[in-house]
């Protein structure tokens, strides 16, 4: 992969603060053309530095209040089958394979501690699991 330049920086930057912001607009932030900004976000997406435009919806607007985390250590054997469960279910936000004491932290979004609570018991047939729920998010990046 090339190196980024800074005005592909400050594309990415603008775009991670708004994937709606006209071509133009960026354009003049850049001090660029429109046909040489809407080249550049072209070339950056065929590179993989941009995987999408995305809304950034509100969870709990949607009913989903329930926001919590779920380490967890899953045996080896039960890796494969994990997997295919994981990119099933919707409820998962975010599934990450870690270090430390656990192998797995999962970012998980429920309507109800009751719907949490089912799926902890599915989810530990694959092993052992520590659930932390969130009371507040005080920074949330995209």
């Amino acid at each position: 992969m090339r190196s980024l330049d800074a005005i592909d920086m400050k594309i990415l930057n603008r775009l991670r603060q708004n994937g709606r912001i006209s071509v133009k607009d960026l354009s003049a932030e850049v001090f660029l053309t429109t046909p040489a900004v809407a080249a550049r976000m072209e070339k950056l997406e065929k590179e993989g530095y941009i995987r999408g435009f995305h809304a950034e919806v509100d969870l709990e607007k949607m009913g989903y209040g329930i926001k919590a985390f779920i380490l967890m250590t899953v045996k080896p054997e039960e890796g494969k089958k994990f997997y295919e469960f994981v990119r099933e279910q919707k409820c998962i936000l975010e599934c990450n394979h870690i270090t430390g004491n656990y192998s797995m932290i999962l970012k998980v979004a429920f309507a109800s501690t009751v719907l949490l609570d089912e799926f902890l018991g599915k989810l530990q047939a694959f092993g052992k699991t520590e659930t932390h729920v969130v009371f507040s998010t005080i920074l949330e990046r995209y």
